[in-house]
């Protein structure tokens, strides 16, 4: 037998045995197939984008351990008027894992989410997906948050737990609303402190009533009064 021939079974055997053992695609890979591909940009096509107002309450600080129990989407065009909302509970799969310092601000509790009514991760999911193609449709969509990376970092992770993605539905860019004011001059970063510089209503603290929806409110708010701000310096009008 020649060295070549000995050379070209070698490299098959080793070829033949990696596709065996390799490690399979995980579905929330899979489903990065089916993200959008965008061919404009929200400044040469503002009618053909929206913007996803988005809050989620967890049962803690460190997603893909924590999870959410609760998330508020707003949905809003580019100048943030509002085109429709979503509210989902949430049932986290380890409610043993929440942290006191979460629940002291969500209020979250098995008895009191079995009281209220609640999504499973895979309903929530479900529902999300839904709501999002009812209205958007064909338009691309911009995730926003405040504090962004926490709300994406946890939305990905109950995308991912359902082999899903939420690429699907948003573009890869996430912005971020203490950054967009920071821009401006503001560099306060919780909450009621940013709000009193914005001149708008601060988010209820109340445990009871704090949830995702009202933090998804408060981002819209914000957000409009960065734009007033914004317009007010350089002299123009929405």
């Amino acid at each position: 037998m020649t060295y070549s021939i000995i050379m070209h079974r070698i490299v098959f055997i080793f070829l033949f045995s990696s596709s065996i053992f390799a490690d399979p695609v995980p579905d929330f890979i899979e489903a990065l197939n089916s993200a959008p591909f965008a061919t404009s940009t929200p400044a040469n096509d503002p009618d053909g984008w929206l913007m996803a107002h988005v809050d989620a309450e967890t049962t803690g600080l460190v997603p893909g351990y924590h999870e959410m129990i609760d998330v508020g989407i707003v949905m809003t065009d580019l100048e943030g008027n509002e085109l429709d909302r979503l509210f989902l509970r949430i049932m986290p799969n380890h409610p043993d894992r929440a942290q006191p310092g979460a629940v002291a601000v969500n209020g979250f509790s098995v008895g009191r989410w079995n009281e209220l009514g609640f999504n499973t991760p895979l309903q929530a999911v479900r529902k999300i997906v839904d709501f999002h193609h009812r209205v958007a449709r064909n338009k691309h969509v911009l995730f926003v948050g405040y504090n962004a990376w926490f709300d994406i970092s946890f939305l990905d992770h109950l995308f991912r737990d359902q082999g899903s993605s939420w690429r699907a539905l948003y573009h890869y860019f996430v912005l971020d609303l203490p950054s967009m004011a920071w821009s401006l001059g503001i560099k306060d970063l919780a909450g009621q402190e940013m709000a009193a510089k914005l001149g708008i209503e601060p988010e209820t603290t109340n445990p009871l009533e704090h949830t995702g929806i009202t933090g998804a409110e408060s981002n819209v708010s914000a957000y409009r009064a960065l734009l007033r701000i914004k317009y007010e310096k350089s002299g123009t009008s929405q």
